[in-house]
């Protein structure tokens, strides 16, 4: 009787799974290949093919490219341009674009290095008071582009020279060096958490709450109705204005985040030479990684993969030794690429063109 009622015990549990693991055996049965690259998207799979191709290429022209500390010092270069391509994503998703996202980076890395200095080398004055200019340098754009009705691609061109002069008047057009003997500072430039260096750990946590944010709450998806289609937006309740507003002032917080890595990593505040250029790598980066530049489409992990393919394609052309301005030739014919293979997708054609 006691074997009995075991095996049957047995086979009850056998015969009836957990209903949670029994949906994720009918998932994986119907797990085809086609819909495992349906899930990654034919855009990522592009961006991986064209990474897999990129590395093999600059791996047979030097052998110390795959070198584990050249790998950790990809990660690590891509950080500061990877926070801004993330945010770029959120503001091109809603519609829009910000141009001055380096400059805005330029004034929160001087005034985190000064605020540092001034407070008797005090790590928290110099972070909080990077993220309150990035926080206002953001709400300007916001409240010049929504109440100004400036277009945005107008109004942050105008707020990236204005920015960078700000860096350079405040600044006095020089870096403002100090000793870096803060732990914070040294724990950023240099520490590591479960062997990642810790910059590379900020950007997957800030691309994380990005993505969280965009793919699982009304406010993501709002952010991508607006970019859709504003004027059904209206329609449908969504104050644009506040989205818009609120979208830029993220922008000038992450944008002072990346500029308290770059400050960190150099131990100066950066006025223009640490922060130039990032703006149209961000750009790049998100087009590439599949945002359409009219709004209502992009993805973060996108974003990520192109930053990654990015990072790559700059430091094997580093490695054998091509001159920088032929690799600004390649960022600017990437951007190119990326967005006539957009335009192609969505069927767009380019203003002025005929029908």
């Amino acid at each position: 009787m006691t074997d009995q009622r075991i095996e049957t015990s047995s086979e009850a549990t056998v015969s009836a799974p957990a209903p949670a693991f029994a949906r994720y055996l009918e998932g994986l049965r119907g797990l085809t290949p086609r819909r495992v690259i349906q899930g990654i998207g034919t855009g990522n799979l592009s961006l991986i093919g064209a990474l897999v191709v990129i590395v093999a290429i600059f791996a047979w022209l030097n052998d110390g490219y795959l070198d584990p500390r050249n790998i950790a010092g990809i990660g690590d270069a891509v950080t500061v341009f990877g926070l801004l391509a993330v945010v770029q994503t959120v503001v091109i998703i809603c519609g829009a674009l910000d141009i001055s996202v380096g400059s805005q980076a330029g004034v929160a890395s001087v005034i985190s290095a000064m605020a540092f200095t001034s407070a008797g080398s005090n790590a928290l004055a110099g972070v909080l008071a990077a993220v309150g200019v990035g926080l206002v340098l953001g709400l300007v754009n916001g409240l010049i582009i929504v109440y100004g009705r400036v277009n945005p691609v107008i109004a942050t061109l105008a707020t990236l020279a204005a920015y960078k002069g700000l860096a350079q008047l405040i600044s006095g057009g020089k870096a403002q060096g100090f000793v870096l003997d803060n732990d914070f500072f040294i724990f950023l430039a240099r520490g590591k958490i479960i062997g990642l260096p810790v910059p590379v750990v900020v950007l997957a946590l800030v691309a994380l709450g990005v993505h969280v944010l965009l793919k699982y709450t009304d406010i993501g998806r709002n952010i991508y109705a607006i970019g859709g289609n504003d004027t059904a937006a209206r329609r449908s309740g969504i104050n644009i204005n506040k989205y818009l507003i609120a979208v830029y002032v993220l922008a000038g917080v992450v944008a002072a985040i990346a500029g308290i890595i770059l400050t960190a990593r150099t131990g100066s505040g950066q006025p223009v030479s640490g922060s130039e250029g990032l703006e149209l790598k961000s750009i790049t980066a998100a087009a590439l990684g599949g945002c359409a530049l009219k709004g209502g489409k992009g993805t973060v992990g996108g974003t990520l993969l192109a930053v990654i393919l990015l990072g790559a394609l700059d430091n094997g052309l580093n490695v054998v030794g091509v001159n920088t301005f032929w690799q600004n030739v390649a960022q600017g014919a990437l951007l190119v690429a990326a967005v006539v293979i957009q335009q192609r997708r969505s069927g767009e054609r380019a203003v002025g063109l005929p029908t």
